[in-house]
């Protein structure tokens, strides 16, 4: 186990410097949520309309959202890159164990979500959001996120060792998130979407951490009556529930594929 957590380590730090020596990843990394946030709170915040509570402050939990389940894909662009590069037939000939190749890969896309949620906190206090509960719960809010998107990333992971080439699984990886992202209550209250996909909506684990972290951050209106569906009644929960249910099914999918993509 230690020897897994450091040779871990060792990929993570490599994929850290790899990061430095190409800057404008960061730059654009970053700029996308700024880019989202200003769209959204100045284009169309003036047309949406959410009872009891300030748009601004509705639409920041769902724009950290969709950001952090963006980030949790480069993971699955790094494995196909480095496939297709043959950077994984060096690693297969090192003394290391081969889940840490997977371990550094995902543990790299976490420091990259927490510079965008730093990024996109400040965004969101410049335009007038605000958080309205106790330190704790607010970092509870980020934790959930950054855990819900580490648990993505092994999801993007396998993904990636099944595509060929990064233009498949940046078109492969975008059809399935961005309507994931956006068929949620991330931007829109689902109540005023068509039945079929208010009930998608409803049960969308998107929803459920959105709305779990909407509550920790206390962006909501305790006067509105609570939403019908179980998992936007008790999303923290619901949220825990799909972490636990990702890791569980895709850390062992994502090590065995691993095994089978250097093994050819």
């Amino acid at each position: 186990m230690q020897m897994v957590a450091s040779d871990g380590l060792t990929i993570a730090k490599r994929n850290v410097i790899k990061i430095k020596r190409v800057p404008d990843l960061i730059v654009f990394t970053v700029l996308s949520p700024i880019m989202f946030v200003l769209l959204f709170a100045f284009v169309f915040g003036s047309a949406i309309e959410i009872p009891g509570i300030s748009y601004r402050e509705y639409l920041i939990a769902g724009v950290f959202t969709q950001t952090v389940i963006f980030g949790a894909t480069w993971t699955g662009l790094g494995m196909v890159e480095d496939l297709q590069k043959g950077i994984i037939d060096r690693f297969r000939s090192l003394p290391m164990a081969p889940s840490a190749v997977l371990i550094g890969r995902t543990s790299t896309d976490v420091i990259i979500n927490v510079i965008s949620l730093v990024v996109m906190s400040l965004t969101g206090l410049a335009i007038g959001w605000r958080i309205h509960s106790s330190v704790l719960e607010a970092a509870a809010g980020y934790a959930l996120m950054l855990l819900f998107a580490y648990a993505l990333s092994w999801v993007m992971a396998v993904v990636g060792m099944w595509v060929r080439t990064p233009e498949v699984f940046n078109n492969a990886s975008f059809m399935v998130i961005f309507p994931l992202s956006f068929i949620a209550n991330t931007f829109v209250d689902p109540s005023s979407m068509p039945t079929v996909l208010r009930v998608i909506a409803e049960w969308n684990p998107v929803s459920a951490l959105t709305q779990a972290v909407r509550n920790l951050f206390g962006n909501t209106n305790p006067q509105m009556p609570p939403p019908e569906a179980w998992p936007l009644q008790n999303p923290i929960l619901a949220s825990l529930l799909w972490i636990a249910l990702m890791l569980i099914v895709f850390v062992p999918f994502a090590i065995h594929r691993y095994k089978k993509a250097v093994s050819r």
